[in-house]
């Protein structure tokens, strides 16, 4: 088994921040490089204007405050992406990548930018109607990936 190049999978949780933390320990052990993903799903905004009384459509004036959330967005991505790493990373280079969309599919396409031979996750641990209405992202990435995934658990201890 070969096992030259990581992809973590992270965003601003404590599940996410044990998976890190195994991801990162594979890749000291082997001396793989490491790439970290945060996948930003933008939010959606509905349209705040009324209708343009000369094209008949929608006036949209959301759009500046739709750029400033995104920009929020990216900044939060890049001092988790930057915090694990400090954490993490022990001198160790990290590519990383801040995707928009999909998490699911976002970390499946950044583990084939980044050619990973493995993909580290976190699972929440959601079941029953949680997970029906929330989806599973750590489900997706494993069905669907083309390299193995490990799938960390984060159980609290009582």
């Amino acid at each position: 088994m070969k096992i030259s190049k990581i992809l973590i999978g992270i965003d601003d949780s404590k599940q996410a921040e044990h998976a890190a933390e195994y991801g990162f320990d594979i890749a000291h052990k082997f001396g793989a490089a490491v790439g970290m993903v945060n996948i930003v799903e933008p939010m959606i905004m509905p349209a705040s204007g009324g209708i343009d009384p000369m094209m008949g459509s929608s006036l949209n004036t959301a759009t500046l405050q739709d750029m400033e959330i995104l920009d929020i967005q990216k900044n939060q991505a890049e001092n988790i992406v930057e915090r694990t790493i400090k954490q993490y990373a022990g001198g160790m280079q990290v590519t990383h990548f801040t995707e928009y969309g999909s998490t699911a599919d976002g970390i499946i396409q950044c583990s084939k930018e980044f050619g990973a031979d493995l993909i580290v996750i976190g699972t929440h641990s959601r079941s029953g109607l949680d997970r029906l209405l929330m989806g599973s992202v750590a489900e997706h990435v494993v069905r669907h990936s083309e390299v193995p995934v490990l799938v960390v658990p984060f159980k609290v201890e009582e």
